[in-house]
C-alpha cells in the first residue's frame, strides 16, 4: 500500500481503530524481524521499513487526536 492511501486510511479512522491497527502493524513487523533468520524463505528488505513508517504514521495521528482534546 502507497504511503498516501495509507495516511488517508489512518485519517479516517477512530481511535480504537487506529490503537488496534497499532497492534497489528507491530505485530507485523515481528514476524518481518523473525523472518529475517529463517533460512529459505523469500524476504523482501523494503518491508520493515516501511511497516515501521506505517506504525509511526499511526502513532503520530494518535498524537494528533490525543493533542485535540
Amino acid at each position: 500500500m502507497s504511503s498516501r492511501k495509507f495516511n488517508e486510511l489512518v485519517k479516517d479512522k477512530s481511535k480504537e481503530d487506529l490503537l488496534k491497527l497499532y497492534t497489528d502493524l507491530k505485530r507485523e513487523c515481528m514476524n518481518l524481524r523473525i523472518a529475517i533468520s529463517s533460512p529459505g524463505e523469500g524476504f523482501n528488505p523494503s518491508s520493515i521499513k516501511k511497516c515501521k513508517k506505517n506504525v509511526a504514521r499511526v502513532k503520530t495521528r494518535l498524537r494528533q487526536l490525543k493533542d485535540c482534546k
